[in-house]
């Protein structure tokens, strides 16, 4: 497996998962945590947004987004736009369709879309009167699975 260098993606420092949080309903915040398990063609395991379904699987957002809304005064963290894996030090956003990411040492995900849509019930909207999610969240599905761990490194392969 071929790794890329990660410089014209890096924001700073090296790339890597800051939380991995989940929610047992869709469109509410999601609690960060420390690990859970990325399934082969499913998602996050005991996650509202996990599906074999579809290409929205797993989502990902940067802690640097997310700190351009707490510059705002917004009081938000990990987890409160609903992503999967909070990420630091990888420019989301600039990733073309179909890149591929190695998280850790054995999980592989592909880029699938860039930004969403909100639904007309996000509960995060209502809270924040703004969502970050719909231009600077990536969605990706789960080439292979393992584990995902804060402090995991990100590489793009």
């Amino acid at each position: 497996m071929k790794v890329k260098n990660n410089e014209n993606h890096a924001t700073g420092g090296e790339p890597r998962i800051l939380a991995v949080c989940r929610s047992e309903e869709k469109g509410t915040r999601k609690e960060p945590g420390k690990e859970g398990v990325l399934k082969e063609n499913y998602g996050l395991e005991e996650d509202a947004h996990a599906c074999p379904e579809g290409h929205r699987q797993v989502s990902l957002l940067a802690m640097e987004s997310i700190n351009k809304m707490k510059k705002l005064g917004f009081d938000v963290g990990p987890g409160v736009f609903a992503e999967n894996l909070t990420t630091e030090g990888i420019d989301l956003c600039s990733l073309p369709i179909s890149t591929r990411l190695c998280v850790g040492k054995d999980i592989i995900l592909e880029v699938t879309q860039i930004g969403k849509e909100c639904h007309a019930g996000c509960a995060i909207m209502r809270e924040t009167g703004k969502c970050i999610m719909p231009k600077e969240g990536i969605f990706a599905r789960v080439i292979r699975g393992g584990k995902a761990r804060a402090g995991d490194r990100i590489k793009i392969i």
